[in-house]
């Protein structure tokens, strides 16, 4: 699939590597459809792709509510006619412990509001707003004689194999892979591509704000020996809307961290 003059949405495209993204397909003639709970940053990314001459076009939308969701789908495909790729991009952090223990006893554990709030937003989020988009793909969107057909990509992480701290976030990414390779398989016959990006440390705002002594000892546990660029993911979400033999695979970009 040609990236010029497809509609490409984009979830949690607010900031960070949404905001990326949204930037590199809008520079290659990508017609925008921005997904965030926040308006002013919306506007912001809304602003950039404008600056490159893309059309692009905001929606508030909270990806854990279903009816927010297929709102908000709906209002895309009828805005652009349609709906070509969906970058499920959304996600949040809620790191913690499963148990701290102190002198022998539990002195705190992770609370079930940490695990539902990521649960909700990078498991929930990705199948609800997957669901809506390939029913838009499946079915052609609004436009007479529009084909049917596209590309979902997901955003997991090399954390789906497991980290210390992140029990809620590893569980949601490592979800994502598996829900990746399923809808691969149930959508193929229908000429829609699902495929997932595993990023690494990528040098997003939230990485930027790390102590330095902290984002060293990242950098060490990368064999390439340097956080990732954004734009390093944007070009293999790139890279697999261009692959049209590319589906039900998880490309790590970890600078080998990984092995």
């Amino acid at each position: 699939m040609k990236i010029d003059n497809s509609v490409i949405a984009i979830t949690g495209a607010g900031q960070g590597l949404g905001r990326s993204m949204a930037v590199y397909f809008a520079e290659r003639g990508a017609r925008l459809a921005l997904l965030d709970v926040s308006e002013s940053a919306l506007q912001e990314s809304v602003a950039a792709c404008a600056a490159v001459g893309a059309e692009a076009r905001s929606y508030i939308v909270n990806v854990a509510d279903e009816q927010a969701v297929d709102q908000g789908f709906t209002a895309i495909a009828a805005d652009f006619g349609g709906l070509d790729v969906l970058v499920n991009n959304a996600g949040i952090m809620r790191d913690g412990m499963l148990l701290k223990v102190k002198d022998g006893k539990v002195a705190e554990r992770m609370s079930l509001a940490q695990w539902q709030s990521v649960i909700d937003v990078n498991l929930t989020g990705v199948f609800l707003c997957a669901r809506a988009a390939a029913a838009i793909m499946v079915e052609g969107g609004d436009t007479p004689g529009r084909s049917s057909g596209g590309v979902i990509i997901n955003i997991s992480s090399v954390s789906r194999a497991g980290n210390m701290g992140q029990t809620n976030y590893s569980a949601s990414k490592a979800g994502v892979a598996t829900m990746t390779v399923t809808w691969a398989r149930e959508l193929a016959r229908y000429g829609v591509r699902v495929a997932a990006i595993a990023p690494g440390f990528i040098g997003t705002d939230m990485v930027a704000q790390m102590r330095p002594e902290i984002l060293e000892g990242l950098v060490k546990q990368v064999p390439l020996r340097r956080i990732g660029e954004p734009n390093e993911i944007a070009s293999t979400a790139a890279f697999i809307i261009d692959n049209d033999y590319l589906t039900g695979r998880v490309v790590e970009v970890d600078g080998g961290a990984r092995m």
